[in-house]
């Protein structure tokens, strides 16, 4: 093996090794290599201008996603003004336009009845005799008293007379003319005294019949032919003979809550019942008085309706439930339920004002389940926001989605 040296190795190769051809580097230093690399530089710059502008229109992008995300959207609904007259339902019991017991005012047995339950009478009627031997006893001597004492002053008037005609001729003294006088005044008095006796026990005989007082029926007999009746001025118990009641008007009582008690007017106030045995059908009356005076106990107001009862398909004493319609004396709204708010401060509601919410105090009326009567603290104007949430504060900025009308179908 033939070794050379470094030096010739190292010049050897530089012998062996291509020299670089003219036309190539005559080819790189051209125009068209500085185009060539021009065109790489724009595209390279191209694409990263593109991506910083995309990355620039998402970040302004999610800006404004943040933005509008950060109010909240809302939807509103505008109040419903409630009716002019409003129909509240009360319960009330039927009572007659009369109702009265009929006692006895003398003392015996009861001879004869001639009404029973349900009988209609007229007033004035026989309904009962009762048999009372020892007051026509009575009256027969106080008239056998009364008659002589009648003849009794019969006397003493001819004797005054007779005393009075002498005295003015002289023939008697004036002592025995006044004596003659006097005579005839004290019996005077007592024929008064006894006709006063005949007359009581008169009216006490007459009260052994007993008459309807008024046309009316009967609601209870509480005797029979031969009870022992007591009269209802001794001091004996005392059982009324009959009830009587005036049926042909009744009398309806109402408690109308406070609330309710200034819209309350007579004969203005319509009023209407209705009763359970008479299903579909409300009978007409009429609002006549009130109590004028709120019971303290139960913070109501008494009154009295009047319902005409001509035919009697109306009982006495059945349950009734009353239909007032009462005018409204400040509009009321009607707005759904899911607007309210229930703060600790008061019951409140959400509305809408130049797209910020402002929170308002509200006082609820009747509740109608899916809607609520609000009687104070909103207006016509009143934007009011739906299902609003619980962090909602006054001042808060949101969005309106859409406006809708109470009673409108959800979408």
């Amino acid at each position: 093996m033939i070794h050379m040296p470094e030096t010739e190795v190292v010049q050897h190769i530089k012998e062996r090794e291509p020299s670089p051809s003219p036309e190539l580097h005559t080819r790189s230093s051209s125009p068209k290599g500085w185009f060539v690399g021009f065109v790489v530089l724009a595209i390279v710059g191209g694409v990263l201008g593109f991506g910083i502008s995309s990355r620039l229109k998402g970040e302004a992008k999610l800006r404004t996603v943040v933005a509008q995300t950060s109010v909240p959207a809302v939807s509103t609904v505008l109040p419903k003004r409630a009716a002019p007259a409003q129909e509240i339902i009360l319960p009330g019991n039927v009572q007659p336009f009369i109702s009265s017991p009929i006692y006895a005012r003398t003392d015996g047995y009861l001879k004869k009845w001639y009404f029973d339950i349900g009988a209609h009478v007229k007033a004035g009627q026989l309904l009962a005799v009762i048999d009372a031997p020892e007051i026509d006893q009575q009256l027969t001597q106080a008239k056998s008293t009364l008659a002589t004492a009648q003849a009794n002053l019969e006397l003493a008037q001819i004797t005054r007379d007779r005393y009075t005609g002498l005295f003015a001729k002289h023939a008697v003294s004036q002592q025995d003319r006044d004596n003659a006088i006097g005579t005839y005044n004290a019996d005077k008095a007592i024929v008064d005294a006894n006709q006063a006796s005949v007359q009581h026990y008169a009216a006490l005989v007459s009260f052994e019949k007993v008459y309807a007082p008024f046309d009316g029926v009967i609601t209870a007999r509480n005797t029979d032919i031969g009870d022992l009746i007591n009269s209802g001025s001794s001091t004996a118990p005392k059982t009324d003979l009959f009830h009587m009641a005036q049926t042909d008007i009744l009398r309806v009582y109402v408690n109308v809550p406070e609330e309710f008690s200034q819209g309350v007017q007579p004969v203005q106030t319509e009023a209407d019942i209705v009763l359970a045995e008479f299903p579909g059908r409300r009978f007409p009356g009429k609002l006549v008085r009130t109590a004028d005076a709120i019971n303290m106990s139960t913070r109501t107001l008494l009154v009295e309706i009047d319902v005409p009862n001509p035919s009697g398909s109306l009982f006495t004493g059945s349950y009734a439930e009353v239909h007032l319609k009462i005018p409204s004396q400040n509009p009321t709204y009607i707005i759904p339920s899911n607007t309210l708010l229930f703060r600790t401060e008061n019951l409140q509601v959400g509305v809408v004002r130049e797209n910020k919410a402002v929170l308002k105090n509200v006082t609820p009326g009747r509740d109608f389940g899916n809607e609520i009567e609000i009687v104070a603290g909103l207006s016509d104007s009143d934007r009011v926001i739906v299902n609003p949430s619980d962090s909602l504060v006054s001042g808060q900025t949101v969005q309106v989605v859409e406006a809708k009308l109470p009673g409108d179908d959800p979408q």
